[in-house]
């Protein structure tokens, strides 16, 4: 295993535009840190999104591009791209998102300059086809009660150690972690023992746009009050993480023209 090799690892699936694509790809294979591998995967895409991946990403050996024969979902998707990688880190990407072009070396300096946390992650700003308009803070140094009120990590601004997923496990794949597959993981490293900080700068821009609203489906709602429901308990949140499980439950009654409008004023 090559000594500070980063793997990168994103799952696609039928990504709308091409232009989304290549802004989320051409930020990672700019990064000021060039030792690491880039896994793709295309989930089994139905429209032009594996073309699109092949050509722009023909250039750079660094790629790695797969394509799912039949659409797996995220959790399988991930899992794939982990077992295929080589690097001592592993960091994870969505391809209709975007960073900085400093991410990994910032993240790679503060591991190594900061062996008792085991996971890094940054804050993000919130963008859609208009441009920025909110930003989701975190907590810099993460407890137990980060975990309450919702998953306290940037998903797609993760770099870790590839250990820390051998001593916590691969994503679950089953049904009852399926959109919250990051939020069952953290919780699951973190009672383990892995520790984790967020860098305060936002490194991460994060798509939340129409679509990303429209696939806020009730039933996974009720996944993620599975999702709290287990993870709490192996946090030790009981009883004060009661009022949280059915926090999801609640929030999915309102109509999400409503919500757009709350998160819309959180800038």
């Amino acid at each position: 295993m090559e000594k500070g090799l980063i793997s990168v690892v994103m799952g696609v699936y039928n990504i709308p535009e091409k232009e989304q694509l290549k802004l989320s790809i051409d930020s990672i294979l700019n990064q000021t840190y060039k030792n690491f591998e880039f896994i793709i995967i295309d989930d089994g895409s139905t429209n032009d999104t594996y073309e699109w991946l092949e050509d722009l990403c023909k250039n750079d050996s660094r790629v790695k591009l797969f394509k799912n024969e039949q659409n797996m979902g995220l959790q399988k998707t991930l899992n794939k791209g982990i077992k295929l990688s080589k690097g001592e880190y592993i960091a994870r990407m969505d391809g209709d998102d975007y960073c900085t072009l400093d991410r990994f070396e910032k993240q790679i300096n503060f591991l190594s300059n900061h062996p008792e946390y085991q996971l890094v992650s940054t804050n993000a700003n919130c963008f859609d086809e208009n441009g920025v308009w909110g930003e989701r803070i975190f907590d810099e140094v993460l407890n137990k009660n980060s975990f309450l009120f919702t998953s306290p990590i940037q998903h797609g601004s993760i770099l870790t150690y590839r250990k820390s997923f051998d001593i916590a496990g691969l994503y679950s794949e089953e049904s009852y972690a399926e959109r919250n597959e990051d939020y069952d993981l953290f919780m699951r490293m973190f009672s383990r023992g892995i520790k984790m900080y967020t860098l305060q700068e936002k490194m991460y821009f994060y798509r939340v746009d129409d679509v990303c609203y429209s696939k806020r489906k009730y039933k996974y709602r009720v996944k993620e009050a599975k999702v709290r429901a287990k993870g709490y308990k192996k946090l030790g949140l009981y009883p004060k993480g009661l009022i949280y499980v059915i926090k999801p439950l609640i929030v999915g009654l309102i109509p999400q023209s409503i919500l757009k409008k709350i998160h819309s004023k959180r800038k």
